[in-house]
């Protein structure tokens, strides 16, 4: 039955295609950073990205922000993650989908860790706000992308509507 059902949908690919793209359509990462902010996302994540965002709107990271310490570096180190500079798109969706998991894990190391490093990731990403992404080498390492769009998904203050009744 397995075979059949591969023979008869061998046109139907589920990496080039988004369940509510049409023919033109075509899978983006917007429809993974959609689908991620989706799934069970823990309230410490829509609180960073409410307070991201809403600082976003009044302040625009006018203020020069700081890098990040070695000792935040190191913790990214301890879980083989990079800096937000060097990560692919497929990386932060990988590493988002991970810290999620770990932020509503029973051990209190690992969800600490979890925490932290998301903090860690919306720093690095006001860092390059802040800098006009000058600090980005290559179009290759666009996970900031990611991590913009999954805060933005998150957040309840997401729109410009929203923004006006805050």
């Amino acid at each position: 039955m397995f075979n059949e059902l591969l023979e008869t949908n061998s046109k139907f690919d589920i990496t080039s295609k988004s369940i509510f793209s049409t023919e033109d359509d075509s899978f983006t990462s917007r429809s993974v950073a959609a689908l991620l902010a989706k799934s069970g996302v823990p309230d410490f994540h829509k609180r960073v990205a409410d307070n991201y965002l809403i600082v976003k709107k009044i302040f625009k990271f006018q203020a020069c922000m700081s890098r990040i310490s070695n000792v935040e570096k190191s913790l990214l180190e301890k879980y083989d993650f990079n800096t937000l500079e060097f990560t692919t798109m497929k990386q932060m969706h990988s590493e988002l989908e991970l810290l999620k998991k770990w932020s509503v894990s029973d051990e209190a190391e690992t969800k600490k860790d979890a925490d932290s490093i998301f903090l860690i990731r919306v720093k690095e990403l006001k860092y390059l706000e802040s800098s006009s992404y000058a600090s980005i080498s290559n179009e290759i390492y666009n996970g900031y992308k990611a991590l913009q769009q999954y805060l933005r998904e998150i957040s309840n203050y997401q729109t410009a509507r929203n923004m006006k009744t805050f």
